[in-house]
Formats: C-alpha cells, sequence, structure tokens
C-alpha cells in the first residue's frame, strides 16, 4: 500500500518530536568535536551506532553545506562554516551570563567574568566590572594560556592528567610574573587542590598584585567558568571563604540556563 506524506513525515520524527535527521547530524558534529575535529566515517559508526550509508548520507549533506570537509585521506573534519556560528554563539553565551555576573558584582564587590576554553586557549566572553575605583578589568574576547589563570585551573581540573600534559606540551608554559606555575609538575599539583577545594585560585600569576577565584560552570554545554578577580588586598584570604559559596551557587543557577532547551534566563 502506498505510504501517505503523513506517515512519512510522522517517520521522519524522533521520539522527542524533533526532525530525526537534524538530531543525528548535529549528534554527529558533537561527535566530531568530541574526537578532536577530525573523523572517519568507521569511527563514527562505532561510537553512534548508526549504519555506514546512513552517516555517508548525512556527511555528505554536511559537506555540501560547508559544515563539515573531506580530507585528502578520505576523514571528515570540521568545516569553516562552524566558527560563524560559534563565535556568534560565544558572544550570546555571554549575554546570557551577565545578569549572573552582575549578581557576583554586587554580593563580592569585585570585577566578575566569564570564559570558555576554546581549543588549547582560556577566551573571556563576558564581563561586569566592580564598583571599586580600583578594579580589574580583562578585555572581552582577551585570550590567555590556562595554566598562569584561575579559569584555566578551573577548566582543566576536570581533565585527565595525560590531555593536560599534553596541552601544556603544545602551548608551552612562559611566566607571566614570577608567580606563574611553570612546570606541568606543579601545575597538575594545583589542579589536585582545585579538585580537592572546589575553586581555582589565581594568586599573583596572571598579574602582580591581582589575586582571582574561580569555579567551573557545570554541565555547561562547552567548557566555561566563571570568576572574580580584584586586589590581593581585598580579595583575602579570609575573604575567600566568603566569596567561593557565592561563585558556586551562582555557577549552578547559571548552568541550570545554559542546559535548558528552553532558554529561560534571568
Amino acid at each position: 500500500m502506498p505510504t501517505s506524506s503523513a506517515s512519512t513525515t510522522d517517520s521522519a520524527k524522533s521520539s522527542s518530536g524533533g526532525v530525526q535527521s537534524l538530531e543525528r547530524a548535529f549528534d554527529l558534529l558533537e561527535r566530531m568535536a568530541d574526537a578532536g575535529g577530525e573523523v572517519g566515517l568507521s569511527e563514527l559508526s562505532a561510537s553512534s551506532g548508526l549504519p555506514l550509508p546512513t552517516i555517508h548520507r548525512l556527511m555528505r549533506t554536511l559537506v555540501a553545506c560547508g559544515y563539515v570537509r573531506q580530507q585528502s585521506n578520505r576523514r571528515y573534519a570540521l568545516g569553516p562554516r562552524l566558527i560563524r556560528l560559534g563565535e556568534s554563539s560565544a558572544r550570546l553565551l555571554g549575554t546570557w551570563a551577565r545578569p549572573y555576573l552582575a549578581r557576583l558584582v554586587e554580593e563580592t564587590g569585585e570585577t566578575a567574568n566569564m570564559a570558555l576554553l576554546d581549543g588549547d586557549e582560556i577566551v573571556y566572553v563576558a564581563q561586569v566590572p566592580s564598583k571599586h575605583s580600583m578594579r580589574m578589568f580583562t578585555e572581552v574576547g582577551r585570550r590567555v594560556l590556562p595554566h598562569s589563570t584561575g579559569v584555566g585551573k578551573a577548566l582543566l581540573a576536570a581533565f585527565p592528567d595525560a590531555e593536560v600534559r599534553a596541552l601544556l606540551a603544545r602551548t608551552g608554559m612562559p611566566a607571566a610574573t614570577d608567580r606563574t606555575i611553570t612546570t606541568p609538575e606543579g601545575f597538575l599539583a594545583a589542579l589536585e587542590e582545585v579538585r580537592t577545594a572546589g575553586y581555582a585560585v589565581d594568586d599573583n600569576e596572571q598579574e602582580i598584585g591581582v589575586r582571582c577565584l574561580a569555579v567551573p560552570v557545570p554541565d555547561s554545554p562547552t567548557a566555561a567558568a566563571i570568576s572574580i578577580s580584584g586586589p590581593a588586598g581585598r580579595v583575602t584570604e579570609s575573604a575567600t571563604g566568603k566569596i567561593v559559596p557565592v561563585l558556586q551557587q551562582v555557577a549552578a543557577e547559571l548552568s541550570e540556563v545554559l542546559s535548558n532547551p528552553g532558554g529561560t534566563t534571568a
């Protein structure tokens, strides 16, 4: 019996009510990103459970749209059209985070920041400045190496030591100040302290006279952290005990917003 157009449409829907082919295409893009940006069809088939013909058809469409490119070795890599989407999304992420950063400023008195791990670098995507006349300022869009920052420690604490060592080997560990950690062993020890304490500290390691406290944003769709930074004379050890619970609470609330498909914001 001929298949009606209505039943054909229904069969293309996923169990969640979405379009199955779209869900599968985005799932493949995320699997490619998790694999480092370049994979073979057999690897995608093994990780996704989809048959090779289905993956080949989806990848052919993504290649035609410019979101994936086929390499000379017949493997597939994430395409350049994703860059514009990622940059726009990062800007919006900062916009969504700003009300939460403003709360941090109100409750701690210090400048609040949000940063992402982009490749091997930290990029700051949002900031709300302190109201103090003496305050810290980090330009939105600025990129720094993770080993000298509180947000870098907060983010890399979730990574296995082997991956952290590989990243440090790629970036090197130049000293921003005489307090910067410049050895992999020292940095890994610092990450263990972050895991135990639940927060990270940049103690004059990026800039002399400045201390920063940072925590990751749990379950963020991309690795993200929030922080406060201020003069070392204000962000003291005694102040840390009051500031960290506020950071962790705001990070948890921001996590709910970023992981909510409905996109509800504060």
